[in-house]
């Protein structure tokens, strides 16, 4: 497996300052999945790991928080590279849950193995991180584990609210602050942790985490209803196939008149859903340009919470990856 085969922090702008830690956590990831000899037949299956490394946004953020307040260490090395093994298993577990046939640009582990293949193939990313833990002091790793169960409960608190579609605004800013925000917010309070910041510093890089990782989710949904497959490199309308009520389409729902809106009802429990038309509705009623709105709200959220962090050049990057995180087409 060829761990320097993805450009480190290929995609986000702001992660051109710390190419050269990122490239040590893809060594890092590598050498934590081939650990105990783990190579042989299972090489197919982690070079597709290697070969669908993302954008490394949640490493990138571990290292930025902490080059706040100082150089990076080998401790933020190891973090950033789990955090990033953690993302990677909850993305095989997803594309069987959704039946995604695309993943950057590839086909998914279920698409190429089999639904089993990708369910175990995530299951042996996360062995690997609790074998890492063990190396790690008890608090980052309490702070690690805390992280996950959220990103877990608020994945199911999701399965649970599918083909709700009286679902709330409110509700959809809790559901996903729990399975993608709080993701953000945790790699953010390691970092800083792992840097020895005070508790008030700590504090404000954990709700910069926050506030951006809704802004991001946010983002993601509107890709999910509006980009092109060829650019994102993942299957499309995911979210309207599994019945999820995302931010524009709650907007849409409660923009319109009772009777308009069973038809819209309707039309969500389609199958297949008329994309064209869906778009076309979710445009014509503002709910596409709201969406967007809210997640520039919250990155100017995040950006203020910063306030108690010094200035300097990291800070500025983790700025500008907010803004990024809201404001992207893949």
């Amino acid at each position: 497996m060829n761990a320097s085969k993805n450009i480190p922090g290929n995609g986000v702008p702001s992660f051109g300052r710390i190419a050269g830690p990122l490239a040590q956590v893809r060594e890092r990831i590598h050498q934590g999945l081939s650990a105990n000899g783990a190579d042989g037949e299972l090489t197919p299956f982690l070079d597709h790991l290697q070969a669908c490394g993302g954008k490394m946004l949640r490493p990138g953020l571990v290292l930025l928080a902490g080059e706040c307040f100082g150089p990076v260490r080998p401790e933020h090395i190891q973090v950033a590279a789990m955090v990033e093994m953690i993302h990677h298993a909850t993305l095989l577990h997803d594309d069987v849950i959704d039946e995604g046939r695309q993943r950057r640009g590839l086909p998914t582990a279920n698409r190429l193995w089999g639904n089993e293949s990708a369910v175990l193939l995530g299951d042996f990313v996360l062995s690997q991180v609790f074998r890492m833990a063990a190396e790690l002091d008890p608090a980052v790793a309490r702070i690690l584990a805390q992280t996950a169960v959220r990103v877990c409960e608020g994945e199911l608190r999701q399965t649970v609210q599918r083909r709700n579609w009286q679902l709330s605004e409110s509700r959809y800013l809790e559901i996903i602050t729990e399975k993608s925000a709080s993701f953000f917010g945790g790699c953010c309070r390691l970092g800083a942790m792992l840097s020895h910041a005070d508790a008030a510093q700590t504090e404000a890089l954990a709700r910069f985490g926050l506030l951006a990782g809704i802004a991001f989710q946010i983002a993601d949904d509107l890709l999910d209803l509006t980009a092109d497959e060829a650019r994102t490199g993942k299957t499309a309308q995911s979210d309207l196939a599994k019945d999820k009520a995302t931010l524009p389409v709650i907007h849409l729902l409660q923009a319109v008149d009772p009777p308009r809106r069973a038809a819209l009802c309707v039309l969500l429990e389609a199958a297949p859903k008329s994309r064209r038309e869906f778009l076309d509705t979710l445009e014509r009623h503002g709910s596409l340009r709201y969406a967007r709105e809210q997640a520039a709200a919250y990155v100017a959220r995040a950006i203020q919470a910063l306030d108690p962090v010094p200035p300097g050049e990291a800070k500025e990057a983790l700025v500008q990856t907010a803004r990024f995180m809201a404001d992207r087409s893949a």
